[in-house]
């Protein structure tokens, strides 16, 4: 670090976490939508394509056996679709539907709805808390 104030840089990270993780914003997705909350974030990681269930368990830092009965559940739902990989006969892609990537725009759109006390925040500080975010993203 920089200037070597781990304490402050601890005591910035919790309460980003505890903003970020401790809303109850899991809970209203998976209301909307009907479904686990991983299932959510299963959804979310395949809006940005298909992936093999070996890839998708490794994104969700997940077993995979876990995975298989996701992906179950989501293709009962019709939210996913497996298809044969097209270089690898033993695996399998999965990928989202229509309705799939609906259900993902959606919790998207629910997800970055921002929390009502960052209207109060003046835009030159959220513009710092920007900047540091970007900056600490890239690293």
């Amino acid at each position: 670090m920089a200037r070597g104030d781990s304490a402050l840089a601890r005591q910035a990270w919790r309460a980003m976490s505890e903003l970020a993780l401790d809303r109850d914003r899991k809970i209203a997705v998976a209301d909307a939508l009907g479904l686990s909350w991983t299932r959510v974030l299963a959804l979310r990681r395949l809006a940005t394509g298909p992936q093999t269930q070996r890839e998708l368990a490794a994104r969700l830092s997940a077993d995979q056996p876990y995975v298989t009965l996701m992906i179950d559940d989501l293709e009962k739902h019709r939210l996913v679709q497996r298809k044969p990989h097209p270089t690898d006969r033993r695996a399998k892609l999965v990928e989202l539907t229509a309705s799939g990537r609906a259900a993902a725009a959606r919790a998207d759109a629910i997800l970055d709805e921002p929390p009502a006390e960052l209207e109060d925040v003046p835009d030159a500080d959220l513009e710092a808390v920007l900047r540091v975010l970007e900056r600490i993203s890239r690293t």
